[in-house]
Order: C-alpha cells, then sequence, then structure tokens
C-alpha cells in the first residue's frame, strides 16, 4: 500500500486565552486549510474551511494574480491542483488559494488573523471557545501581502505587500469603504477614436463594438478600484518588495508614562526602514544600512526593545540600535571559508524557563535557515552582541516555532515531505506516521545553553491527527509549486549577470 504524504505544518501559534473557561490552543496552517488543538492534550478540535460538497470541488473562483490590474474574478472550471490529485481528482473544500502563509494571534487569544496566498485575501477569525474558528471578515488587499502585524492593543491591523506599502485597518472590519489611495503612472484606457460614422464595412463595425466595449469594462474596472469596500489607508511605502515588519512602542521618557511606536520594515534592497507609527507613520526617522543582499526577518526582543536582530540573504546576522540607526554586531552565520548561500527564513527572540532555576529566564535568539534541519541559537548579550550556543537539531527543515507560555520548551514544525537540507529534493518514500511537529526544551549545561528532544503526548497526538494528504504519485510539475510555494525566498536574491551588462 503507497503512504500519501502529509501537508507540512507551514505556521504554527500558541493561543494563551484570557476568557476564564476557555482552554489554551494551538493554531496550524498546512496547505490550504487552518487546524485547531487543544494545548493541554493535542486534540485536534476543528479545521477550517470546513468540507464543502465535493461534487462542486472542480468549481472556483479565479484569483487574480498578484500584481493584480485584471479584470474582476470570475468562475470556471480548472485542473484539479495537487491537494485534489491527491484524493483522486476531487478535493474536501474549494479553495481559491493552495498555502496559508502568515498566522497572527490577538495577546487576548480571541482572534486569528490569516493570509491566504494567490487570492491576496486577509482573514479575520473570532477562536470560539471550543476552538471552532468563526470568519469575520474577509478583505481582498491591492496587492499580496508579505508581513502582517497586529497593533494598538489588537485594534489594527499593519499589512505590508509585495508592492512596498504598507496599510493599516481594523482588526474589526467596520463596513466603511475607503478611497483607493492614488496610483502614480497608471495610464488611463483610451477610447477608440472611431465612431459609427466613420466606420461602414460590416467587419470594421463589429470589430468597432468590441473595442467600445472591452472600453467600458476597462473604465468600470477603475471606477471600482477608486475605492475600496473596506476601511483601509495607506500609511508608507518603499520603492521595493516589502519583506518584513516591526512593531514597538517604547516610552519617550522615564517620568512621562508617554510612549511612542515605531515601524520597522525591510524591503529586498537591503533597507531597513525606521519610521513612526500611525498617525505620522511618513515621519522617517533613519534607516538601518549595512547588509548586503534583501533582509528577510526583523525581530526586536520584548525584554530588550532597543535592539533589532535582522537577517536574510547575508551570511551573517546584524543587531543594531535601531532607534539611532547604529550598527552594533555582526553574527556569522556559517562557519569561516564556507562559501555554501543561506537565507534567514525566520528570527524568533523568546524568553524560556531554566530548568535548572525557574526564577530565571534564558533570553535566546533562535533562527532557523530555509531549507535547513538546523535551528542556531544565540544569547544576546547585555552590549548588544550575540554569543553562539549549541544549536537544535531537528529531523527535517524548520518551517515554524511557537512557545508555550512559562515553558522551558519549543514546539517546531517540521517539513516531512522533502529531503533534510533541499527546498526541491522529496523523500524517497513518505513516513509514516509523519512527525508534523517536534518539541525540544533546554537542559542544565555547565557551560551556556543545551537543548535536548522530548517525547510527550502532546505532539504525539498532534502528529497523529495528521493534516491533508499529498499524493506519493504527483506529478513533478506539482512538486514544484508546492516547493515554491514553501520555500520562496531564493526568489528574491538578485541575479548577478557580470560588470558588463
Amino acid at each position: 500500500m503507497v503512504v500519501n504524504y502529509q501537508h507540512p505544518i507551514q505556521c504554527i501559534r500558541y493561543v494563551e486565552r484570557q476568557t476564564a473557561g476557555f482552554r489554551n490552543l494551538f493554531v496550524a496552517s498546512a496547505g490550504s486549510k487552518i487546524y485547531t488543538y487543544a494545548a493541554e492534550t493535542g486534540k485536534q478540535l476543528a479545521i477550517w474551511p470546513e468540507a464543502a460538497n465535493a461534487a462542486d470541488s472542480t468549481v472556483v473562483s479565479v484569483a487574480p494574480s498578484s500584481e493584480g490590474d485584471e479584470p474582476s474574478a470570475k468562475k470556471r472550471k480548472v485542473s484539479p491542483v495537487p491537494e485534489q490529485i491527491a484524493k483522486g481528482g476531487q478535493s474536501e473544500t474549494s479553495t481559491t488559494w493552495s498555502t496559508i502563509p502568515i498566522l497572527a494571534v490577538s495577546s487576548d487569544g480571541n482572534y486569528v488573523v490569516a493570509v491566504t496566498g494567490e487570492d491576496k485575501c486577509l482573514r479575520v477569525f473570532e477562536l470560539e471557545e471550543g476552538g471552532n474558528l468563526k470568519q469575520l471578515s474577509e478583505r481582498h488587499m491591492p496587492k499580496r501581502p508579505s508581513a502582517i502585524a497586529l497593533v494598538e492593543d489588537d485594534k489594527t491591523i499593519l499589512c505590508g505587500d509585495k508592492f512596498g506599502d504598507v496599510y493599516s485597518l481594523p482588526l474589526i472590519d467596520t463596513g466603511k469603504s475607503s478611497i483607493a489611495p492614488k496610483v502614480h503612472g497608471k495610464i488611463k484606457p483610451n477610447q477608440p477614436a472611431a465612431t459609427t460614422l466613420t466606420v461602414h464595412s460590416k467587419r470594421n463595425l463589429a470589430s468597432l463594438e468590441q473595442q467600445l466595449r472591452h472600453y467600458g469594462q476597462k473604465e468600470k474596472t477603475a471606477e471600482e478600484k477608486s475605492t475600496s469596500a473596506f476601511e483601509l489607508h495607506l500609511i508608507l511605502g518603499h520603492v521595493s518588495m516589502l519583506t518584513d515588519l516591526a512593531y514597538v512602542s517604547i516610552p519617550l521618557d522615564a517620568t512621562s508614562g508617554r510612549k511612542r511606536s515605531y515601524i520597522l520594515t525591510a524591503d529586498r534592497d537591503e533597507h531597513i526602514r525606521v519610521s513612526r507609527g500611525p498617525p505620522q507613520a511618513h515621519i522617517i526617522e533613519n534607516y538601518c544600512l549595512g547588509h548586503t543582499s534583501f533582509v528577510s526577518s526583523l525581530c526586536i526582543p520584548e525584554w530588550a526593545p532597543k535592539y533589532l536582530v535582522s537577517g536574510g540573504a547575508d551570511d551573517h546576522l546584524i543587531v543594531w540600535r535601531w532607534k539611532e540607526g547604529r550598527l552594533v554586531h555582526k553574527a556569522p552565520l556559517v562557519e569561516e571559508g564556507t562559501d555554501s548561500e543561506v537565507i534567514v527564513r525566520r528570527i524568533w527572540a523568546l524568553s524560556l524557563t531554566k530548568p535548572a532555576n525557574s526564577q530565571e529566564n534564558a533570553n535566546v535568539i533562535l533562527v532557523a535557515l530555509d531549507g535547513s534541519s538546523k535551528l542556531l541559537c544565540f544569547t544576546l548579550e547585555s552590549d548588544g552582541s550575540l554569543k553562539a550556543q549549541n544549536s537544535i537539531q531537528a529531523s527535517g527543515n524548520v518551517l515554524d516555532l511557537t512557545v508555550p507560555t512559562e515553558s522551558s520548551s519549543i514546539v517546531v514544525s517540521i517539513d516531512t515531505v522533502r529531503e533534510s537540507g533541499s527546498t526541491q529534493e522529496w523523500r524517497t518514500a513518505a513516513p509514516s506516521p509523519s512527525t508534523l511537529v517536534e518539541a525540544f526544551r533546554l537542559k542544565p549545561a555547565s557551560d551556556g545553553l543545551d537543548w535536548e528532544p522530548t517525547s510527550d503526548a502532546i505532539t504525539a497526538q498532534i502528529n497523529s491527527e495528521g493534516t491533508s494528504e499529498i499524493s506519493a504519485d504527483l506529478e513533478e510539475k506539482h512538486k514544484k509549486e508546492l516547493n515554491d510555494s514553501l520555500y520562496s525566498l531564493g526568489n528574491l536574491r538578485k541575479k548577478n549577470f557580470g560588470d558588463d551588462d
């Protein structure tokens, strides 16, 4: 019997509920679905979207491309996508997206914000008492979102996109419409110069009629795009693709208690910009310049908000005093003399309980590299330098991680479809059962920090629940589509054509 692969968990979040009687959860995205699990047992509680009528599963909405100047979406029949192939041509759900690359959770644990890939849609869910996901809104953004953050006591979503813009919109949709920002350089469609008075032949009249119809459709589309169906405010923009954003609020002084917020944004052109938070986001405080390739991840530790740790396609991390735009330290990601290319997938700043002394926390910086099964570990020293610690070795490429509250353990999501260390090569056989998540914890060490894997019932239950299947006999072109959807950072690297070009 051929064993099918399981969609790996692309994003995972621990949700601590603030409402009395509500259980804590894990929320995860895998393929085109979102899953919720009970944090104390690992039992699967809900799946979104719910199963649709199989007879309608091949009729989907055609989402506009990420560059978006196309006519509005329409329904048509399409070839089965990889998830449908895994089910023999029919999928359990009918969706216009194949991935959910971004998840964010409100601090009170009541709301989840998700970005669905191909349809450029930002969706807000209410997490109900039993762990069910109730969709409150779906808002199609002008361009495909690349990073989001919940700010201002979770009342506002900041959304950065592939076009380099950052928008502000309310977490709970107000139902108000907004005037879309004017985009410079757009050419108004030309009205045909010919008329029925100057065209006489049957063929030319038919051609003119078609041109006039096409012009009318373009005019209508332009009018529709002049307003947004929901409240949306453009607050800042880059001239290059935006790759990540971070939001921080710090005291103005030691006595008044007043705070000032800042938005830090990174782009494909190696820039990190420090802007004031809304409503003064148009004010640029400074830039953090020092990367030589694109920046993919920004991280401001809660316990040391004066520092920023950034990484991307350079072979090192950089620590900044971001408010001053000053470079403090560079920490290598590869051994000296190694010329292998690396890309930082994500950086996390965690405060974990030390096992030997429960009253003291270990403040660590963890770094996942794209297509690597190793989690790099550093401690952020008081002078802003990063000190390398023992790394964590997972069983497959690290995709994401989360930390249960007041814990010395981390839960890591693993890619068990592809070979460790590769973003393209699939394993010869699907593991059974698939290891979707693994847990690691700090262990006592005489010098520095060390980690050990843990085998607990929670991760075992999550792994046994599984996700949606990927056919073991998937065609190569569909494998490549799945590879590209999970490992897309390499496409941001600029091609060097030589000095003569």
